[in-house]
């Protein structure tokens, strides 16, 4: 069964088919010839069974608020108040890439939001100060893909649907491991500029960075209002993604009055496509996990891989490649529909934390997404920088080994991500 799943799959996509399409038809093909005695509305049951969870609300109103917050002059601010503060460093500008990316990523989190928002005013004037094309481009998508990790992250939300794992508990795990690829960013952009002999930007007047304090003090209520008040115990993560919505909406089009009331409809048309193909690909996910579950193919899996008696550190280094690799080839939303369901039975058995599994899973995701040959990250850094394939990927490899080091220490410190959790919860 397998290998008919698998086959199908690749062959549909070596022939152009979005991803939703070999993922329905394996299953629809699975499903017919291994279980031609069951009824065919199992698969349209277990479809919809597959989107019926509250949590998912949260995923539309989290790409509503992303939409709405990148057409308006959050990003602006943002990059403004990092700009006025570290921009006169050395590296400064590549810091306050790294950093905005993270507040971006806080604000929207989206990947290809922060990499439209802050690569596209910022990377003009890093060429322009001197740095490589290929530094900025490759800078600009791995730190985007911080949003990832940062709440609200929407592929912690997918991931604890389909676990059944705590979002509130996976959204405060993210920040440890985030805040410490931010580091790693930043230290490297500090060392990239001196080898470069880049020159360092004027100094901001006190009276700027006020000012710019000022502007940036609304958009920063966006992490204070989304974190504080779902680990204040005033609202869930999904009530948290309706009150982001309606945030931007205030900010965006009351207060900064960057976005028309007739530019909303086209919004919510642009929210509406992606959240229908999002949707899409997590019902057919759930029919896909309910087949190769009722088959037992996770176990055929894990038996062939040798895994069956692995210790903690063995699985998570195991997951950690599959999730990586996986990322490399195909959409992380698949990836996780696809592999969750296949390692589950291996995390129960080995007695991890299903919230340090999540924050590693979404972490291998982040890497996947920015990394030859098919990260889809590259392919958004593409379509925004309009420059071609190999010129994006071309400064990827060192943020890539920072990325793989990340994963080594969380692997190594389960705390950088557990802490925080710990702290509020426990």
């Amino acid at each position: 069964m397998t290998a008919v799943m698998l086959g199908v799959m690749i062959g549909l996509l070596l022939l152009g088919f979005p991803m939703m399409i070999p993922l329905l038809a394996a299953t629809i093909i699975a499903f017919i010839a291994f279980f031609p005695g069951m009824p065919t509305t199992n698969i349209v049951q277990q479809m919809i069974g597959g989107v019926s969870p509250s949590a998912l609300i949260a995923v539309p109103m989290f790409i509503l608020a992303a939409d709405i917050v990148t057409k308006g002059h959050t990003a602006d601010r943002l990059l403004d108040l990092v700009l006025r503060f570290v921009g006169h460093l050395k590296g400064g500008l590549a810091v306050t890439a790294a950093v905005t990316c993270t507040l971006f990523g806080a604000v929207s989190g989206s990947t290809q939001a922060t990499v439209v928002a802050v690569g596209g005013p910022l990377r003009p004037k890093m060429v322009e100060a001197g740095y490589k094309d290929s530094f900025v481009m490759a800078l600009t998508i791995n730190a985007s893909d911080i949003a990832f990790l940062i709440p609200p992250s929407i592929g912690m939300i997918i991931y604890g649907v389909i676990s059944g794992t705590s979002i509130a508990e996976l959204f405060i795990a993210g920040i440890g491991p985030g805040l410490m690829i931010l580091a790693m960013f930043a230290a490297y952009s500090v060392v990239f500029a001196i080898r470069e002999g880049i020159p360092t930007q004027p100094r901001a007047t006190w009276g700027e960075r006020l000012k710019a304090i000022r502007g940036a003090l609304w958009p920063l209520g966006f992490p204070v209002i989304i974190i504080g008040g779902i680990y204040g115990g005033i609202f869930s993560p999904t009530e948290a993604a309706a009150v982001a919505v309606a945030y931007a909406l205030i900010l965006e089009v009351l207060i900064f009055r960057a976005v028309t009331l007739r530019e909303l409809p086209e919004i919510a048309l642009s929210t509406g496509l992606i959240t229908a193909v999002v949707f899409i690909l997590v019902g057919a996910g759930a029919a896909f996990s309910w087949i190769i579950s009722f088959a037992m193919v996770p176990q055929a899996i894990i038996g062939s891989l040798g895994l069956e008696n692995a210790g903690p550190t063995m699985v998570l280094v195991a997951i950690s490649i599959a999730f990586f690799i996986g990322c490399m080839f195909v959409d992380p939303i698949v990836v996780i529909l696809v592999l969750v369901p296949i390692f589950a039975p291996l995390v129960q058995g080995a007695g991890l934390d299903p919230v340090l599994v999540g924050t590693i899973v979404t972490l291998q995701v982040a890497i996947g997404s920015a990394t030859p040959p098919f990260g889809c990250d590259i392919f958004t850094g593409i379509a925004i920088f309009r420059r071609p394939y190999v010129e994006v990927i071309r400064g990827t490899p060192p943020f890539i080994v920072m990325l793989l080091l990340s994963s080594v220490l969380l692997i190594a410190f389960p705390q950088i991500a557990l802490f925080l959790r710990d702290l509020a919860f426990r």
